[in-house]
């Protein structure tokens, strides 16, 4: 679990400088302000996420049960689906409906399964 999630943090942090980069660099003139908003509104979710990512693997090592490992799998779905999916709306305009808001239910649900986590450290 500690390389796996490690990996993924250094992963989406090092795509998610990138994908920033394209952003500010490249798709200023081809993109509406508002597009490039939301464009920079998946970057930031995702490097926040990254982030979380990395002090997922090394909290699990001290946090009993499942709980940290469950925050890790939430926090790398809600990158893939809620980052992507802004991604593919601002690049393609391919519209995915509910696949954004599902993204954020995991965010969220890695958030409070990390919260449990902690509780349960007494």
């Amino acid at each position: 679990m500690l390389r796996g999630f490690l990996l993924l943090a250094a992963f989406f942090g090092f795509t998610g400088v990138a994908l920033g980069a394209f952003a500010a660099h490249g798709l200023r003139a081809r993109l509406s302000s508002e597009y490039l908003a939301v464009f920079q509104t998946g970057v930031n979710y995702q490097l926040i996420h990254a982030l979380a990512l990395l002090a997922v693997a090394l909290l699990a090592q001290h946090l009993p049960g499942r709980l940290a490992m469950f925050a890790g799998s939430l926090f790398t779905l809600g990158i893939l689906l809620f980052s992507g999916s802004l991604y593919l709306l601002t690049l393609s305009d391919l519209k995915l409906g509910i696949v954004t808001p599902i993204g954020g239910l995991a965010f969220l649900g890695g958030w409070l399964c990390l919260g449990l986590a902690a509780w349960r450290l007494g």
